[in-house]
């Protein structure tokens, strides 16, 4: 008699989650911040986009609440190496924000409360990419990790998702944020291991 069913083949384990060179998997959601978290409330919160020319749009909180929403599951990579999967995002697409602007822009500055900027190529921000994200595993964004609202662009390292953002400046030529003027990479793609200038 065999000591083992037929087709029996142990407990399912979880399959080898494919991460970036140089991260570790992480089950929980470390926070990492440049200054003390701002405390900004639906009142007072707006996202402003301004144009190379200096138009301006601009969205109170019920506004963005009352565009499409998007339920966008990703994974997220910092820089400092470590990743969560599969995390699950409430928010309104850049591409749904920006399909309205008329810019000959090539880049962006995003800016936070709290005098954070980072900056992109306009390309990484658009075409389903990016979300300006209110909600995290169905509960409203927490402070800590960047509520009201942060931006969320996943296939970047995760400084690129700034916290607490209130507003993008669309420009032709490329200006460096906070951290990439500290020598952290211009675009920051975490397949690539951009993590600093010269990678």
């Amino acid at each position: 008699m065999g000591v083992v069913s037929r087709g029996f083949q142990g407990r399912p384990r979880r399959a080898a989650a494919e991460l970036p060179p140089g991260q570790y998997l992480t089950e929980d959601f470390p926070v990492l911040s440049a200054g003390p978290t701002p405390r900004v409330s639906h009142d007072r919160w707006e996202f402003v986009v301004t144009t190379e020319a200096g138009a301006r749009h601009r969205w109170t909180w019920h506004e963005l609440l009352s565009l499409p929403a998007e339920h966008p599951t990703v994974d997220l990579h910092c820089v400092t190496k470590w990743s969560k999967l599969a995390t699950s995002w409430e928010g309104v697409s850049l591409s749904t924000l920006l399909a309205d602007v008329d810019t000959a822009a090539d880049f962006a500055l995003v800016h936070s409360f709290g005098g954070y900027t980072t900056n992109l190529p306009l390309e990484d921000l658009l075409d389903g990419q990016a979300w300006l994200a209110y909600r995290y595993e169905g509960e409203d964004l927490a402070p800590e990790h960047g509520g009201p609202v942060r931006l969320l662009v996943p296939h970047l390292y995760l400084w690129k998702s700034a916290k607490w953002v209130r507003g993008i400046q669309l420009l032709l030529e490329d200006e460096p944020g906070f951290w990439e003027t500290a020598g952290y990479h211009d675009r920051g793609d975490p397949w690539l291991e951009q993590r600093y200038q010269g990678d």
